[in-house]
């Protein structure tokens, strides 16, 4: 496939890392210099330009591109890039990211062919909302998602001490929960990725990833770390659509607070939030936090546009008492310089901008894509064509199957139904597969695995 990317902010650049690998990749940008460490480092293109000037992406090769990909800083560079290479061009396919709050709220009316023609829409602020509510409704979890309609879901969490779990290897593990199906697929200690094996143990701090049931999603954390209540009360910070979408998803539930500096935001939110009460000031202020029983606080999210002002607002209201904190952050150099800190979960935007993209890019009959750790672990759920004679994969069993090292096969849909696999489970036609990658780099291969030979349709 033949994909043109537009802008090589942290975004674009995951993406022509990951896509390069399969796929023939050109990134456009105007910064000389991120083009060069991008074009040093993996097998791509890059082109110096406006992504939405047509001269610029003719000489990308716009002419049978079959993908555009729209991911720079600004939404109307985005929108006039799909509609050249609709009208121009003629790319098949065009996805772009569009943050600006007046566009996505007509987006049913804007984004068509016969207005602005745009084949998939990433709405980040909608992504983000949709993931601090799950991290919220399952605390302790770091990351999740759901496959299969939400049947399955792949969590990561943090191990302690005192763990049930911790310090037995991985076979102990339906010992623990001899009444729930769960695997373990993979363990981050430190900066080492480990491939589990049934001698595996796992260790306190490790981050564990499992699949289980969405169901018993709380049963197999309780094996591994601390079960935590649902919060109470929760405290917000930031006038920006997140907060606002969080705090009207949570007002009938929880005790909100929302903390806002703009005085027109804070009037604006008190009039459309009925249960939320909303406090104009400094979410750094270390006497409005008190004053607002800081102490008493379950969960303190950080979701201003500012990473600086998200990370030093959790840090003290971790400091002055708050039980967890949340700090939405997007810069990468700050990810990384942060990881250590005592702020509790750390959201990046733009994992969550990858994940829905790649869905839309992956060959096969792949429904869903999933990015963790920033970006270097992958899950995907693929479905099962073609019979025994002219598939790979249908009518073996899982470990019958030649996967590449550190590919796991996780869990099937079958007719509905939720199935953890293990080495004797026999993939059948049709079923829903959800795989998991250790190294991302391998996924090209499993999509070869999944093709159907012959004119198997």
């Amino acid at each position: 496939m033949k994909i043109i990317i537009l802008g090589a902010g942290q975004v674009g650049s995951i993406l022509a890392e990951h896509l390069s690998v399969e796929h023939e990749v050109t990134i456009i940008d105007e910064r000389s210099d991120v083009l060069e460490n991008l074009q040093s480092a993996h097998d791509l293109q890059s082109l110096q330009g406006n992504g939405s000037s047509p001269k610029i992406l003719r000489e990308a090769g716009a002419n049978d591109a079959d993908l555009l990909i729209a991911v720079t800083a600004n939404d109307d560079t985005n929108m006039i890039a799909c509609q050249i290479a609709y009208t121009l061009f003629h790319i098949p396919t065009r996805v772009a990211r569009i943050r600006n709050r007046d566009y996505v709220r007509e987006r049913e009316a804007l984004f068509n062919n016969q207005v602005l023609p745009i084949d998939h829409i990433i709405l980040p602020e909608i992504l983000l909302t949709h993931q601090i509510t799950q991290l919220i409704e399952y605390p302790g979890a770091l990351e999740m998602a759901h496959f299969g309609e939400n049947q399955l879901s792949i969590v990561s969490l943090n191990a302690y001490y005192g763990g049930l779990l911790v310090g037995f290897p991985i076979a102990k593990l339906q010992e623990f929960l001899p009444h729930t199906q769960t695997k373990i697929l993979s363990i981050v200690r430190g900066e080492t990725v480990i491939i589990p094996q049934p001698s595996t143990v796992i260790e306190a701090e490790d981050e564990v990833f499992f699949i289980s049931k969405t169901s018993d999603i709380k049963a197999v954390m309780s094996q591994l770390a601390r079960l935590e209540n649902l919060p109470k009360r929760i405290m917000i910070a930031g006038s920006t659509d997140i907060s606002y979408n969080l705090a009207k998803a949570l007002e009938n539930q929880m005790n909100v607070k929302l903390i806002v500096k703009n005085h027109e935001c804070a009037i604006n939110f008190e009039e459309q939030l009925k249960k939320t009460l909303v406090l104009e000031g400094n979410a750094a202020d270390k006497k409005l936090l008190f004053e607002e029983q800081i102490d008493a606080v379950d969960y303190f999210l950080a979701l201003s546009d500012d990473d600086e002002a998200n990370i030093m607002a959790s840090l003290l209201a971790k400091k002055m008492g708050a039980k967890k904190t949340l700090a939405v952050v997007k810069r990468a150099v700050y990810l990384d310089l942060i990881q250590e800190s005592t702020i509790d979960l750390i959201i990046s935007p733009q994992q969550s901008a990858i994940s829905s993209i790649l869905s839309w890019v992956r060959q096969g009959d792949i429904s869903q894509v999933a990015s963790f750790n920033q970006g270097l672990l992958e899950a995907l759920e693929i479905t099962a064509h073609g019979d025994f004679d002219s598939s790979q994969v249908v009518g073996r069993h899982i470990n019958e199957l030649k996967l590449p090292q550190g590919v796991v096969i996780a869990g099937i849909i079958r007719n509905d139904n939720a199935i953890i696999v293990e080495d004797d489970t026999v993939i059948e036609k049709k079923d829903k597969v959800i795989i998991f990658f250790n190294d991302v780099k391998k996924i090209g291969d499993v999509e070869k695995l999944f093709q159907v030979s012959g004119d198997f349709i």
